[in-house]
C-alpha cells in the first residue's frame, strides 16, 4: 500500500502523536508499505524510509511549540506525484483539512484519527465556550472519512456520542525494548533528584509542560509528603508558571530526555504521577509501566484502559475534593506506602505493558487500511 499521513506535529517535536508515528512507519515500512507524510517545516526530509515534506507553518499563538501547516500548491503536486493508495489525516486541525479537502477532490479514501482531546483543553486556556463550537467543527472534519480511530475506548464512546461517524479502537503500543525495568541506577536518580537530598520517595513526572496537563496538582502530594521530591521532565508553555508554583518545594525541572536517558529516567523513580483528566490515552503511562514504575493516573479519559487500579497502578478521582488532590495524594500514598506491594505493582505493570508492542498495533493498522479500501471500492462500484 501507498500511505500518505498528513499531521499537525513531527519531529523535531516530542509527543505522543510524534511517538505513535515514529513507531509505526518503520513498520509499514517493514511490511513493503511506502509511506509519504506531510506535516510542519522543520522535520527531516526522510525517516527509516519514508518520505517526509515540510509544509510552511506558523506557530500558534496561545501554544508557540505547535505550528499549524499551511497546504499549498507544492503539497497537492507532492501528493499527486506519490498517488497514495490512502490518505490518513492525523488529528485535523489545519493542515489535516487540507489532507482532507485533496482526499475529497482527488477520490483518494480517507482515514482519520484523533489523538488530542482538544475540547476539553479550551477550558484550561480560558476558551471553555467555544467547546460546542470546536465539536461541531470537529464532527464535520471527521465526517468525510471512512473509518474514525480512536487510542481508548473512552474516546470511541465520547465521539460516537458527539455525532462522529465510523469509530474505531487503534489499540496502544509500547516499546518493551526500550523502556525496561533494568535501568534504574543511581547516576540517573541522582540527576533527577537535582540539588536535593535523597532522603524519601522520588515521584516524576514526563510530558508537555502545558495547562491542560494539570501538574500543579502535584503540589499538595508534595505538602503530604514532605520527605518526597519531584523531577518534571519535559518541556513546554507553561514551565515558567511551574516553576512559580513549585517555587518553595523540592522539583527538579529536568528538561527533556529521549531514548536510554528516559528510559532510565522512568525506571530510577519510586512513582510515576500523571494527574491530566484531558487524555486519549496517555502513552507516557505506558512507557513508566514498561519500566516497571508504578503510576497514578486520573479515572477519565483513555486512563483507566490501560490502568486496572490497585493492581498495576492507582487510579484518582480528578474531580473529587479539593480539586481532585485529596484523592491524588491517597492513590500517591498506596503506591508509596508498601515496599512489597510496591513491587507487585512493578511487575504487574511490566506484564501489562509488554501486551502492547507497536508491531501488533501496526498490523491492526494495516487491517483497518484494507477495510477501508475495500469500503471505498464498494462505494465506488
Amino acid at each position: 500500500m501507498k500511505i500518505a499521513f498528513f499531521t499537525e506535529t513531527f519531529l523535531p517535536k516530542v509527543d505522543g502523536i510524534v511517538t505513535r508515528l515514529t513507531k509505526t512507519i518503520p513498520h509499514l515500512i517493514e511490511a513493503g508499505d511506502e509511506v509519504l507524510v506531510f506535516c510542519p517545516e522543520g522535520a527531516p526530509k526522510e525517516f527509516l524510509g519514508a518520505k517526509v515534506t515540510g509544509v510552511p507553518a506558523m506557530p500558534l499563538p496561545l501554544y508557540p511549540e505547535l505550528k499549524l501547516g499551511l497546504p499549498g500548491p507544492a503539497t497537492s503536486e507532492a501528493l499527486e506525484q506519490f498517488q497514495p493508495d490512502l490518505i490518513h489525516v492525523v488529528n485535523p486541525a489545519v493542515l489535516g483539512l487540507g489532507g482532507i479537502w485533496l482526499a475529497k477532490t482527488n477520490g483518494i479514501p480517507l482515514l482519520a484519527s484523533y489523538h488530542t482531546h482538544l475540547p476539553k483543553y479550551l477550558e484550561h486556556y480560558g476558551m471553555g465556550m467555544l467547546e460546542p463550537l470546536l465539536w461541531e467543527l470537529l464532527k464535520a472534519a471527521h465526517n468525510q472519512a471512512i473509518l474514525n480511530l480512536c487510542t481508548s475506548t473512552a474516546m470511541v464512546s465520547e465521539l460516537s456520542e458527539k455525532g462522529i461517524q465510523n469509530t474505531a479502537l487503534w489499540q496502544r503500543g509500547v516499546d518493551t525494548d526500550l523502556f525496561r525495568p533494568n535501568l534504574r541506577n543511581e547516576s540517573m536518580r541522582k540527576r533527577l533528584l537535582g540539588k536535593y537530598e535523597d532522603e524519601g520517595e522520588l515521584l516524576i513526572y514526563v510530558g508537555r509542560l502545558s495547562a491542560e496537563k494539570q501538574i500543579e496538582r502535584i503540589k499538595p502530594v508534595l505538602e503530604a509528603l514532605p520527605k518526597s521530591r519531584l523531577a518534571l521532565v519535559g518541556d513546554g508553555p507553561y514551565r515558567q508558571q511551574l516553576e512559580k508554583i513549585f517555587e518553595n518545594t523540592a522539583t527538579t525541572f529536568v528538561g527533556y530526555l529521549e531514548g536510554e536517558e528516559l528510559a532510565s529516567a522512568y525506571a530510577s523513580g519510586d512513582a510515576f504521577l500523571f494527574p491530566s483528566s484531558t487524555e486519549t490515552l496517555g502513552l507516557v503511562l505506558l512507557e513508566a509501566m514498561a519500566a516497571g514504575c508504578p503510576v497514578v493516573g486520573a479515572n477519565k479519559g483513555g486512563i483507566p484502559d490501560i490502568i486496572t487500579n490497585g493492581e498495576n497502578g492507582c487510579l484518582y478521582d480528578p474531580d473529587g475534593t479539593n480539586g481532585g488532590a485529596d484523592s491524588l495524594i491517597q492513590a500517591t500514598k498506596i503506591i508509596l506506602g508498601n515496599d512489597l506491594e510496591r513491587q507487585g505493582m512493578r511487575k504487574a505493570a511490566r506484564q501489562e505493558a509488554e501486551r502492547w508492542g507497536w508491531s501488533g498495533a501496526t498490523n491492526q493498522l494495516r487491517d483497518y487500511y484494507k477495510q477501508v479500501l475495500e469500503d471505498s471500492d464498494k462505494l465506488a462500484a
